[in-house]
């Protein structure tokens, strides 16, 4: 029996990573979440075994041996008292825990909106312009970062595990998420909340970066990157993607993701796929084989030589010249 149990306690455990976990904070907001979710666990432990403990001593106990009297004190104690005092410690102690972190007027707005099945975003810092971009979401660390979130079709459910709680995105309405990461790392982002059937592919990557870090990427993704006029770009032209997706100067488009700076991301389809360059061509050419229900138009009439030229031209928009 007992191996049985430590089977399953494994097998489940081997969903846990640190890239994708509660169980490995590195936010404010989580890290609180955590250790409250450690000392009620050990409490409701503790009652268990002193329950199972007073049921074996009573089973075990002589008849006579617990007078009526001697069982209303023990009801008493242990059902009203004991309770009572033991949960209004727990309450006094994790209310402050649950209090969502304060937020300036200075503090960097992030707003993301989902959509079936990928995830707008619009870094917002105060005194500059919007910045846009797509399926990843970069964060100072030890600086308070609002979120705004929102929908443009159906319910999605926004949710760092490692950074904070869940929070739904509903269409009409702007949710406020208050977080502060205190580690570095890359981590991921998931949708919490059926929406299609393509839910379970709508992942995003997260990266906390120190702050001067960050203040350098934000300013340099303010900056076209290099776009060679090649044959990608005459394709990108003659298809039309442009009537969807941004890239560089050719203006904000409200229907697909924002593709500027499409060769930094770390990966391709809202999480799904390594962002090779085969991996886009094929992308390009049938998103529904890898995105059940996304609403990209499929592009089979290309060549795979057409396909692999359109997407070595948007890998290279980034320093990184199509890596």
């Amino acid at each position: 029996m007992a191996g049985g149990v430590l089977a399953v306690s494994a097998l489940v455990l081997t969903g846990c990573n640190r890239h994708q976990s509660a169980l490995a904070p590195f936010g404010l907001e989580a890290r609180s979440t955590l250790g409250l979710t450690v000392v009620l666990t050990i409490g409701a432990a503790a009652i268990a075994l002193a329950v199972a403990a007073i049921y074996v001593a009573a089973a075990r106990a002589p008849e006579g041996r617990l007078s009526h009297k001697g069982g209303m004190r023990l009801v008493l104690w242990l059902g009203a008292i004991i309770p009572t005092v033991v949960l209004t410690a727990l309450l006094l102690w994790a209310l402050p825990a649950m209090r969502p972190l304060p937020a300036e007027a200075g503090d960097l707005r992030i707003r993301v909106e989902g959509e079936q099945f990928w995830w707008r975003v619009a870094y917002r810092p105060p005194g500059a312009p919007p910045l846009f971009s797509a399926n990843e979401v970069r964060l100072p660390v030890g600086r308070t970062v609002v979120f705004e979130l929102a929908a443009t079709d159906v319910v999605h459910s926004f949710w760092i595990p490692g950074l904070a709680g869940k929070m739904d995105m509903i269409p009409g309405r702007t949710n406020r998420l208050v977080v502060k990461a205190d580690k570095p790392g890359t981590y991921r982002g998931v949708c919490a909340e059926f929406c299609g059937l393509s839910h379970a592919l709508m992942a995003f990557d997260v990266i906390a970066m120190e702050p001067a870090a960050f203040d350098a990427w934000l300013a340099a993704a303010r900056t076209a990157p290099p776009r060679p006029q090649d044959r990608g770009a005459a394709l990108f032209a003659r298809e039309g993607c442009a009537s969807c997706h941004a890239v560089a100067d050719n203006g904000t488009r409200d229907i697909g993701p924002d593709l500027t700076r499409f060769g930094e991301r770390l990966t391709l389809g809202a999480g799904i796929l390594a962002p090779t360059p085969e991996n886009t061509a094929a992308f390009i050419r049938d998103p529904h084989r890898f995105k059940p229900g996304a609403r990209m138009p499929a592009y089979a009439h290309l060549s795979e030589d057409e396909a692999l030229a359109l997407a070595r031209w948007l890998k290279r928009t980034s320093p990184e010249e199509g890596r």
